[in-house]
């Protein structure tokens, strides 16, 4: 039986081959202020050969668990200091992508790509990639 996909997946495509973007390590960090946060923010990855991440790892064991719980527990509350940045019930979350290791040193424009999305509660967030080595393209998936 395949694994549950956590809350939080994403996909590189490589432009310049056609093919999926396979061996990239990925990190995830949420950066909405929580007290756990700290403890749980490394969740990590590599691209799978089809160039995706459906599952992140962490030092808990159940990403997917604390994926969902830092959700819940990162997103902004009625009341909480307003921002138009992260409205209430939005968590905002970063994913970085080690494109120059993908590419080779000096190889590329972009050695790190970085994200920074909103996420809400109970709804899966995919974030699809589309890399060259002198562009990037990105949007919400699904």
């Amino acid at each position: 039986m395949a694994a549950e996909r956590d809350p939080i997946t994403c996909h590189v495509l490589d432009t310049t081959t056609g093919r999926p973007g396979a061996s990239i390590n990925v990190v995830l960090i949420p950066l909405s202020p929580s007290p756990s946060a700290s403890q749980t923010s490394l969740l990590t990855a590599t691209t799978n050969s089809d160039g995706r991440v459906t599952n992140w790892s962490n030092k808990s064991g159940d990403a997917g668990r604390v994926i969902r719980s830092l959700i819940s527990e990162c997103a902004r509350k009625e009341g909480d200091a307003s921002t138009t940045v992260c409205p209430v019930g939005s968590s905002l979350w970063k994913i970085e992508f080690d494109t120059g290791s993908y590419y080779g040193e000096g190889k590329c424009f972009f050695p790190k790509v970085e994200l920074t999305f909103l996420v809400k509660g109970g709804e899966h967030f995919h974030v699809p990639l589309l890399l060259g080595p002198y562009s990037l393209t990105t949007y919400r998936g699904s």
